[in-house]
Order: C-alpha cells, then structure tokens, then sequence
C-alpha cells in the first residue's frame, strides 16, 4: 500500500543519518571486530544500544501518531477486512516493501553491532526490524476504508528482513546489496496528477522504480584482476501502468491515452561502496551509508513486450 511507501522514506531519512553516526563515532582499535571495512567494537556500548533503542521506539511512535492523525484522519473506520493486492502495479509496489524492510532490517542490525550487541543477537534484535515495524502498519490498513491488510505486504515485509539475516547466516555478509534507483517517468504528464508531481512522483510513479540485487564478480567468478567493489546487477521495474490493476482511461476528467503495461527485467554493472578501500574515516562512513544506492551505469533490459533494448545510462 502507498502508506508502507511514505512510512519507509520518513523513517529512512532518520535511521541512516543514526546509522552513519554511529559508524563515525565508531573508534579503530586491533581488537574490534572487521567487517566490510566496518569496525565492532568487543564489548557491549550500552550507551549505544539505549540511542539505537530509544530511536527506533521514537520512530515507532511517531509513525503510528502519523498514521492515526495525519493518514487516516479523514479515512472511516472499518471491522477489520483484507485486500489482496498481490497483482497491483505488476508487483513493483511489492518489491517496494522489499526494500523499506530491508533497509530497516540492515540498519537495525548494523547499528546493534557498532553498539558491541553479539551478531546473534544482533540479528534478531536488529535484523528482524523491517518486518516488526511494518507489522502495525498492514494491521492499520486492515481497520480503514478503501484500505485493507494485504498477506502479499506481509510476505514482501518478511522477505526484505530475510535477506538480511539469511545472508549474515550463510555468508557471515551482505553479498547481495538490495538497491533502488528512480527516473521520474514519460507518463506522470499524461497522468493529470495521479502519478505525482515533483517530488512526489517518487512515491507515486511506480513505473520510474527499478529494483535491483547487486553482487559482487569475485563472488560469482573469483579472480585477481577485477576490484572487489564491482558488481552487477539484476533489476525489476514496470512500465505503462497508471493504475492499480488497470490503467485509468481518465482522472479528474481529463482523459488519458492508452498504455501497454508490461514488466522489464534490467542487467547492469554497480558498485559496491561498502568494498571501496578508503583510510579516511569520514568517506568510509558515507560509503557505508550509500550501501543501498545503484550507480547507473550502461544497461540491458529484457521485457515482456519481447523487446531487448540497450541503454547507454540507465538509472
């Protein structure tokens, strides 16, 4: 649902200025812990843990406070009901809440760890955060109008905090980078509005998101000649779609010319920031806190049109 989307921007926008804090303040000793050129530290900071804690509550708070007064506040209550979504916006929007849960999961588990919380429990303390915090939201939808809980949500919210911990499970890292990237589309004009407008589109226009999983060559073909930090990419996207289920024929009673909705599916090369070998500390925690960011790069996309297209740049 769009609510999932803003939740997950408003809270992003706090928990990686946090996260980078705490990287920053982070001191470079023989007997911490390395990782991805992340230093833990030995012992437990309980000075830390009580920040990563008392902001996550705060955050928790205020979402729910935003949700009640601000997005629901002209929406009529409702028995609790479902809505099955699961083949809305050619499933982008569930690779959205990939993504939000994702973030908050790798966040929440990294920031436990630079307060010297055990990996373990770090993982399940930190790592389980996406689908925690989405939790309230998706049963918040289930009690409004035009709304409703959405199993397809859940399992998208589970899922981003999965790749978290599974990978800290199996590889002891995050491998894969889950990305987004976002080129407002050609459509949001004809759309009269529905798509968003300026800053906006971001949360609106479906069709300029691509979602990628980025990985590392040495890991996929291990070698001496490529760096560590480059990567390719696999990203999903949709196109053509101003609406939900179906495309509108008209909004606000200005009519809108037919599009042909159809899905992409994206290669392309990336970096991963995290790999990039800096002594000084203040690059090293803005590489860190860029984790999530595709670097766009030249492309080429498969769709179910039957097309293949080359881009020079695509982001």
């Amino acid at each position: 649902m769009m609510s999932c989307v803003v939740i997950h921007s408003m809270r992003f926008k706090i928990l990686l200025p946090l996260f980078c804090l705490l990287l920053r303040a982070h001191p470079l000793s023989a007997q911490d812990t390395a990782y991805a050129g992340l230093r833990y530290p030995d012992s437990l900071n309980t000075g830390r843990v009580w920040a990563v804690a008392g902001t996550e509550a705060a955050l928790w708070a205020g979402s729910m406070a935003y949700l009640q007064f601000v997005w629901y506040k002209d929406k009529k209550r409702v028995p609790f009901e479902f809505y099955d979504d699961s083949r809305g916006y050619l499933q982008v929007d569930k690779f959205g809440h990939v993504f939000g849960s994702y973030l908050e999961s790798y966040i929440g588990y990294h920031a436990l760890r630079c307060a010297g919380v055990p990996k373990r429990k770090a993982l399940w303390y930190g790592g389980t955060l996406g689908i925690l915090l989405q939790t309230p939201i998706e049963v918040w939808d289930g009690m409004y109008e035009d709304w409703g809980f959405s199993w397809s949500d859940m399992a998208a919210n589970a899922a981003g905090s999965a790749l978290v911990i599974g990978q800290e499970l199996l590889w002891d890292e995050q491998r894969i980078k889950y990305k987004f990237s976002f080129s407002p589309s050609p459509y949001a004009k004809a759309a009269n509005g529905y798509l968003g407008t300026g800053f906006g589109q971001l949360f609106n226009d479906y069709n300029g998101h691509t979602y990628w999983l980025s990985m590392g060559i040495n890991k996929i073909v291990p070698n001496r000649i490529l760096p560590d930090w480059l990567n390719i990419a696999a990203g999903y996207s949709g196109n053509g779609m101003i609406g939900e289920f179906e495309n509108l024929k008209s909004y606000y009673g200005v009519p809108i010319p037919p599009y042909t909705r159809y899905r992409q599916y994206v290669l392309s090369l990336d970096v991963d920031w995290t790999k990039i070998k800096t002594r000084s500390r203040f690059l090293r925690t803005i590489f860190q806190g860029m984790f999530m960011v595709k670097l766009p790069f030249p492309a080429i996309e498969f769709n179910s049109l039957g097309q293949v297209k080359g881009h020079w740049l695509y982001y």
